[in-house]
């Protein structure tokens, strides 16, 4: 029994919440104002000194002549490059084959029939945590599963929706795996504590073990607030939960051995084209975790799907002919047509504000605000957590960011005696939490589609609710946990 007021701030916060603009018309009016306000700042000569090359960077107007010209050759090709939207859609083709043959209904409510309730949370969390070694496949795939699941174990979908949304997104900081994000992030690291040490060297596993304990933290997080605070605001209210493809449907056995073993011959299939040190799947100088299999991960998700699907579908009978799998597939398709609408203006949003300079100019004064106010250690650290934080409610690229302020701040506390691999830890923790609160964040509508689908009042507002408390334990967690780290000086790891 829970009580209304220990529930009712986020009452109110939905309320308020749904009052903002859909997110396509917030990007639209995001891009109107970034016209004037790109023009008043290039007239003001706002620059700020790139601590790489030592250039100064300039804002450029949008209403030049070059600015404009960028926006009409560009509309087209900042959307169809745009990295939220390839992914999803081919990721998405394959999924949705497994989704209408029935085959995860019957999976899942199989798996949910077998698993004691309370581990469901935790596998959710650990499983989005994993997730970041595909890149975005979780976003894709692992968040409406998460829905589906809750929804078969007789529990509110929106609570699987937004426990794995936060682990997702957490788990970028936190894994038990290295994965490409490491790889990304040590290179930027390195040429930044070169700048003061010329023989310095930062491996993917710098962090491996502050990782270790962070994927600990997140599942202890979002089980406990998922648990405790939103499954029991969510079953106050009176949603009408809509009814999904093989919901409840115990599936055919048979069926489901044969999917079983197609997904087998493609795993082995895949297995065998990336062992070898030259195998396809592999780059071009043999490395895994920069291959195809990694970096294509959707690509490799949808032929899993489609391969377990199809057979799932021919053996029980769901797909009987190739139409009715083409059918499946633009079933998919037409439920993303909000989401491909606000994909358009998100683009251009990017494009844009990244042609102006505006977030370049905006990190770099950042970070150098943090240099000027001489700080003990521990306290820029923390500073360094609160402005990743903030730059990550419109910056949501994780390596797009550390790019622009890994070059200040990286030397800035290496001359105040703090490790490179430390003010790494600082950015990751200050990198994951506050996106999945933001609407800009480009996987924030493909999660409210997927709330949709479950209960279709599901508004701006409900889904940032939902989030807030994973957002503020998973930020003030962090940062106990980053403390705990500097004052006892445990290795980051190895």
């Amino acid at each position: 029994m829970t009580s209304p007021r220990r529930h009712g701030w986020l009452d109110r916060l939905e309320r308020l919440g749904n009052h903002i603009p859909h997110p396509t018309l917030l990007f639209l009016w995001l891009c109107l104002l970034l016209l004037p306000l790109s023009a008043l700042l290039s007239w003001l000569d706002a620059v700020a000194l790139h601590p790489t090359s030592g250039e100064f960077v300039v804002v450029n107007s949008l209403l030049s002549v070059e600015g404009i010209r960028q926006m009409f050759t560009g509309a087209a090709s900042n959307f169809t490059g745009f990295a939220p939207v390839g992914p999803v859609i081919v990721a998405l083709l394959g999924v949705g084959i497994a989704e209408r043959s029935g085959l995860l209904g019957a999976a899942l409510g199989a798996l949910v029939r077998r698993a004691p309730g309370m581990l469901l949370v935790p596998v959710i969390a650990l499983a989005g945590v994993l997730s970041s070694v595909a890149v975005d496949a979780g976003y894709v795939v692992l968040i409406p599963l998460a829905g589906l699941m809750f929804q078969l174990a007789g529990r509110h979908p929106l609570a699987g929706i937004a426990a794995g949304f936060a682990a997702v997104a957490g788990g970028f900081s936190a894994n038990l795996l290295i994965g490409p994000v490491d790889v990304i992030l040590a290179g930027v690291t390195t040429e930044a504590a070169r700048m003061v040490n010329p023989t310095a060297l930062i491996t993917p596993s710098a962090n491996y073990w502050f990782l270790l304990a962070s994927s600990l933290l997140v599942v202890s997080v979002v089980t406990g607030v998922t648990v405790r605070w939103v499954e029991p605001w969510l079953n106050r209210r009176n949603d009408v939960i809509e009814t999904l493809p093989g919901d409840g449907d115990q599936g055919d056995r048979r069926a489901l051995q044969h999917a079983g073993l197609a997904l087998l011959a493609v795993v082995l299939v895949l297995t065998c084209l990336a062992w070898p040190e030259g195998g396809p799947l592999r780059s071009a100088d043999g490395a895994l975790l920069t291959g195809p299999l990694v970096s294509q991960s959707a690509v490799v998700i949808a032929v899993i799907a489609a391969a377990c699907g199809i057979t799932y579908g021919r053996s029980s009978g769901s797909l009987p002919h190739a139409r009715a799998v083409i059918e499946s597939m633009e079933e998919t398709l037409r439920t993303l047509a909000s989401y491909l609408v606000l994909m358009f203006f998100a683009a251009q949003f990017v494009a844009w504000f990244a042609w102006s300079g505006m977030g370049l100019v905006l990190a770099i004064r950042g970070a150098d605000l943090l240099a000027s106010m001489a700080l003990p250690g521990p306290i820029l650290l923390v500073l360094v957590v609160l402005l990743m934080a903030s730059l990550n409610l419109v910056i949501g690229s994780a390596g797009a960011k550390w790019t622009l302020v890994a070059p200040v701040l990286v030397p800035m506390l290496m001359v105040l005696g703090i490790s490179p691999e430390m003010t790494q830890a600082a950015y990751r923790v200050g990198d994951s939490g506050t996106n999945i609160i933001t609407p800009l964040m480009p996987y924030f509508v493909l999660v409210l589609a997927f709330a949709r689908r479950h209960v279709a009042a599901t508004g701006v507002g409900t889904l940032i609710t939902l989030m807030l408390p994973y957002s503020l334990a998973l930020l003030g967690g962090w940062l106990v946990l980053l403390g705990l780290w500097v004052a006892f000086d445990w290795p980051l790891g190895f």
